[in-house]
């Protein structure tokens, strides 16, 4: 069985000590030239919520449209926004802080959120504190938008795009509605202008089945593993149908250690690679198969860790961090808390929001295992939406990058307020993997025109 610490690592959580925890000195902070902001909310008494707004340089002076803003949740559930996202994906500074040429902050204003509290520099004083559902989580990052909307940090008329990938989808979906409500409400200054679901575990049914018979397909598993691997996803479907959500986390656990042993070591994030062979993630193991060993990402260039870029300069440049305070330091608990509600289905929380008329967009990656994309395809075919049928019946539109028309680079297809894009070569991080697709993707969601166009 794989311990609930090896659960972490497969959905991106980053372990560390449990630390204490001191009250903050000062809950806010930016750079010189307001490019950069950041700061601590208390959503709740003794819970302590982090977020990092990065103002885009690209924002015409004079728009016709009012700029946009992507909200980026990351995985886990324990993941880290500010630092996972932020560094390893698509913030403005790589792991080693050298620029990234194809930054997100191209497209948009930027906002990273440290989500469910006890992820990344967020933190609760008491374990007790920590949330343990989807929703839960959601009103916590409500009750901070209305923090950072209300008093002006972010100006009202910009439209928010809620930017998810992995676990992080169940919790956009969720914070979406959500926002809506608060907005109705009159509580929320907020525009909501989209969601963006990427290699999100909206439907963890419909992943668990696709896996044997996609590893199967590629020649990874042979038949008895497949057989076997059938098996306990059939059990798992039966879990979650009778709610045995607890359980069925266990056999998700169970099923995961049979495709790894069963296919030498598949990476849950590229089937194309074995997991020691990951060029975006390392542990300080030959192996982490068999070892309670937090993973962290690296770069290319000469190997920097998240973990120590965290908690060395980023913690230094941020100043109000607490000092017993660990980057990760409580991500292990945030999983441990949730694992109750990490199987349950978050479709009729899409199918709401289609009803609503919010803009809702899926991307996939290709090679991505943990979140198929021929799961995503599964779950999309259960929605109640009106258009479902028709959308299903339109034909894909090729996608390329730049002028070179010779190499398709992905798909997309859309009707009314639904679109889906598949992106070719992508796992489960498509930002890095497919960097200059998926920007050309964000900004078609999101509405912004090329710098060139701009003046």
């Amino acid at each position: 069985m794989i311990s609930i610490k090896y659960l972490c690592v497969l959905f991106l959580c980053v372990l560390g000590f449990i630390s204490s925890v001191t009250s903050i000195r000062k809950s806010s902070g930016g750079t010189t030239d307001g490019s950069e902001t950041w700061g601590y909310v208390e959503v709740r008494p003794r819970v302590h919520m982090f977020w990092w707004l990065y103002k885009s340089p690209n924002k015409p002076k004079h728009p016709t449209n009012s700029w946009p803003t992507i909200l980026w949740l990351q995985g886990g559930p324990g993941s880290s926004g500010v630092g996972f996202g932020n560094f390893g994906e698509l913030g403005p500074l790589d792991v080693d802080l050298k620029q990234r040429n194809l930054t997100w902050l191209q497209k948009a204003d930027l906002l990273f959120v440290d989500s469910p509290v006890g992820s990344g520099y967020s933190y609760v004083e008491d374990e007790s504190l920590f949330v343990k559902t989807d929703v839960e989580a959601a009103i916590d990052v409500t009750t901070l938008l209305k923090v950072i909307y209300n008093t002006n940090k972010i100006k009202v008329k910009n439209p928010l795009y809620i930017f998810a990938e992995s676990y992080g989808g169940k919790f956009a979906v969720t914070l979406a509605l959500s926002a809506l409500k608060a907005i109705e409400k009159g509580e929320l200054k907020l525009k909501l202008g989209g969601v963006a679901l990427g290699d999100s575990w909206i439907s963890p049914e419909d992943y668990v089945l696709s896996w044997g018979p996609l590893l199967k397909d590629m020649s990874r598993i042979g038949d008895v593993a497949f057989n076997q691997s059938t098996s306990l996803a059939l059990k798992i479907q039966q879990q979650i149908t009778d709610g045995q959500y607890v359980n069925a986390t266990d056999s998700w656990a169970e099923l995961e250690d049979v495709l790894i042993d069963s296919s030498n070591g598949v990476d849950f994030y590229n089937f194309m690679l074995d997991m020691n062979n990951d060029p975006n993630i390392m542990t300080t193991k030959a192996s982490r198969r068999f070892e309670n060993k937090p993973y962290a990402l690296v770069s290319e260039a000469d190997g920097n860790d998240l973990d120590s870029v965290m908690n060395g300069p980023i913690r230094e440049k941020l100043k109000i961090i607490p000092i017993n305070v660990k980057w990760g330091g409580q991500s292990g608990d945030v999983f441990t808390a949730m694992e109750g509600d990490f199987m349950k289905p978050r479709i009729q929380e899409v199918d709401e929001l289609l009803s609503k008329g919010v803009n809702v967009t899926i991307y996939n990656g290709q090679i991505d295992l943990i979140c198929a994309t021929k799961g995503t395809e599964a779950w999309i075919k259960k929605l109640k939406w009106d258009g479902l049928s028709t959308y299903l019946n339109i034909h894909r539109t090729p996608l390329y990058c730049g002028e070179d028309k010779s190499t398709t680079k992905g798909f997309f297809k859309s009707y009314e307020n639904f679109a889906f894009y598949w992106i070719l070569g992508a796992g489960h991080f498509v930002p890095v993997d497919q960097p200059c697709v998926s920007l050309k993707m964000v900004g078609s969601i999101v509405n912004t025109p090329d710098p060139k166009h701009n003046h």
